[in-house]
């Protein structure tokens, strides 16, 4: 049963990125934003030079060590729950389906929550991240900050 999640995972992702593609070649071959009968007013299709994608699963209460991203990150939580930090403010949980946005060089962690696993899928808006320490466990638990 495993494999065939893990085969039908991979079908999906490969599917999404198919997609994407697709969609990024059709945006060049369409008509300037001018002249676009799709949209109100300018709408321009941007670069997408220094975009990273990555989707990642964390087992049950795994997690990130502190970071930051130097161009931010937007993280959608593709299955299970995750929790998320900012330094400085609490933890946060998220659901399948909701996202969270950290914004350039704010340090932060992500990952499972407790008694569920995490699919995540991670936009990185270019930069380099920047690795700090491990998140302890009272970190985890929402008791420090």
């Amino acid at each position: 049963m495993r494999r065939v999640v893990t085969v039908t995972g991979k079908v999906v992702w490969l599917a999404l990125a198919l997609v994407v593609a697709a969609h990024w070649i059709a945006q060049a071959q369409q008509p300037a934003a001018a002249d676009d009968p799709r949209f109100t007013g300018r709408s321009d299709t941007l670069d997408a030079t220094g975009l990273g994608v990555s989707r990642r699963h964390f087992d049950a209460a795994a997690r990130s060590a502190w970071h930051s991203h130097a161009g931010g990150q937007l993280l959608f939580v593709e299955d299970g729950r995750a929790r998320v930090q900012r330094r400085g403010e609490p933890v946060k949980e998220l659901a399948k389906g909701e996202s969270d946005y950290t914004a350039s060089d704010v340090v932060h962690w992500h990952g499972a929550t407790p008694r569920q696993a995490l699919v995540q899928v991670a936009v990185s808006f270019g930069g380099d991240t920047k690795w700090l320490q491990k998140v302890t466990d009272d970190e985890y638990e929402g008791k420090t900050r």
